[in-house]
Parts: C-alpha cells; structure tokens; sequence
C-alpha cells in the first residue's frame, strides 16, 4: 500500500463527499480507491468511513485520520517546494482564496506576487466566507483574503489586517462630458432602499452586512434582482433600470466606464475590515513565506488601499 496515496483518496472522498468524484479527481478507478481506502483501515486496524449505498461520512477514528493525512500532505508538499527552491527563489504552487467582493484585491496581490518571485505559481480561487474557512481549516487552501470580524477567539486562523471595506451606491449616469466614473455625493442606506436594487443573495456574507446596515438605517429591502454573480451587480446596473451597492473594491474594476455614478453609503457609517488569513498550526511552505511577506509590505498596502475601501489613496 502507498500510504500518502491512500491519505490522499481519503482527503479528497471528504472534500467531494462521493466515491465516484473522489476516484474521478484522484484519476483512478472507484474500485482502486475504494480497495485503497479499505487497505487504510487494515493498516489502522479501524474503520474510517461510514459505508452505505452512498458515501456516509466518516467515523469519529476517521476524522482523526483525516486530520493527520492533512497534515502530512500539506508537509510533504512542504518538503516538495523546499527541495525544489533555492536560498532565494521560493517555488511552487500557492492556493490563495478570497470572498467574491475581495477579488479584484487578490489577483491584484497575486500578480504582484508571482512577478517578485517567478518560481510561484498563485492558484487564485473564488469562495465564499464559509468555503473559505474551511479550506484554511483543512490545510487546501493556503492564504485567503476575506472577513476576518469573522474569525472566532478560539479559532486556528491568523489574520493580517489589508484594508478596510465602505460601501456605494452605484448606478448608472448619463455620460456627457465625463472619461471615467462620477463619484457623487452621499446618500443614506434609507434613501438608498427606496431604489430597486440588484443585491447578491442571503447566503452570502456580504448580502448579511448590507442587510444590516439597512436594519440600522431602519428600512428593510427587497431587492428587484438577486445573485450570487459579482459580475451580474455590475452588468446589471449598466443594462437595467436598477441600482446596486458595492464595496470600494469592486467600484474600483469600473473606475473607466462614464455610464456609472458611484454614491458613498452613509447613516449608518458602515466599515468592514477585510485581511489575509492563514493557518496558524501549520508550519508554512517556502511560497507562503513569500506572500506573508508581501502581504505586509508597505508598498503593496498602499497599493491595495488605492484600489479599495474609499478609492481616495495615492
């Protein structure tokens, strides 16, 4: 038995939760991984997943070995990234995750990232809050770029504080003598709610913070259009009669289009801090250094805050 390829079967049965996905993402056969998986539990002497007609889960010896296989995976990538890397030449392949909103800024660090160091490879993934944590969680992804109000006390996650998120209106604005996006004057959430607005949908963690700022406000929203889409917020507003509200970051992408008016959300004054996360029981790969790093450089802050949070940094 190939113990790290049989940890590796059961780290991806628990991420897709179906033998036959698991076997397909692993490029294997259903019965390979299902007789690797069994010749796991002899080499334990326990049984590590709940068998029925479909995948059950796993049992409570399981889930301790899922935790160590975890571990082992991500060292053995670990010592994979340093035997391929030099003093000063970090190398490998680096999992960054950010919450949708957050996007703009993560390709913005990736790029910046893999153009100081060419021997990383940034992966830049898309998730939401909860997808996110749990990722760092079980060591797949490694940096993630998102809410971290969210992070509990007793939490395994470290955060490095990148900016902090504010809120427009944004709606569309004949173009008349205008090259770039009008930034207006500000509106209140409740005048802002007697709009029809294009708003993401309840899951999501920001869909929870607009809805809140307009319960303080003291108004409750139904929005004309909802989605899960970034792209369909914006799209949206420039093809429709609607209006949407956007983090600074986001405003940022449409900085160019004389189509679009951006109004600063105010009463209530709402501030969101968004950072880098990672986990902090894991001992980190050359590549994560590297972004760690970056993420804490002054030059690369200011070059975030000027695409976020209120667009006025130089």
């Amino acid at each position: 038995m190939n113990l790290l390829s049989s940890l590796r079967y059961l780290v991806a049965l628990n991420e897709h939760k179906h033998f036959g996905r698991a076997a397909q993402a692993c490029h294997i056969t259903q019965p390979a991984l299902s007789n690797a998986l069994r010749a796991l539990e002899e080499e334990f002497d326990v049984v590590i997943v709940k068998r029925d007609r479909t995948f059950s889960g796993l049992t409570p010896e399981g889930l301790r070995v899922l935790a160590t296989a975890q571990l082992m995976l991500h060292e053995h990538a670990n010592l994979q990234q340093e035997l391929k890397s030099d003093t000063h030449t970090p190398r490998g392949t680096l999992r960054i995750a950010a919450v949708p909103t957050a996007v703009p800024i993560v390709a913005r660090f990736a790029a910046m990232l893999q153009a100081r160091h060419t021997g990383i490879m940034p992966v830049v993934l898309s998730m939401s809050s909860l997808e996110l944590e749990n990722g760092l969680a079980d060591l797949s992804v490694d940096l993630a770029l998102g809410y971290t109000q969210r992070m509990g006390e007793a939490s395994r996650l470290k955060a490095l504080p990148q900016y902090i998120e504010h809120y427009f209106l944004l709606r569309s604005s004949p173009a008349g003598q205008r090259k770039s996006l009008h930034f207006g004057a500000g509106i209140s959430w409740k005048d802002a709610a007697q709009l029809p607005l294009c708003l993401l949908t309840p899951e999501m963690h920001n869909r929870t913070i607009v809805d809140a700022a307009f319960t303080t406000a003291g108004v409750s929203v139904r929005p004309a259009i909802e989605t899960n889409s970034i792209l369909t917020l914006m799209l949206s507003v420039l093809a429709g009669n609607v209006c949407s509200v956007l983090p600074g970051a986001l405003v940022g992408t449409v900085r160019d289009n004389p189509l679009l008016e951006a109004l600063p959300l105010n009463s209530p004054s709402v501030r969101t801090p968004i950072g880098f996360m990672f986990h902090s029981g894991a001992r980190p790969s050359r590549a994560l250094e590297a972004a760690l790093a970056l993420a804490q450089d002054a030059a690369w802050l200011r070059h975030a805050a000027a695409y976020s949070g209120l667009l006025t940094a130089d």
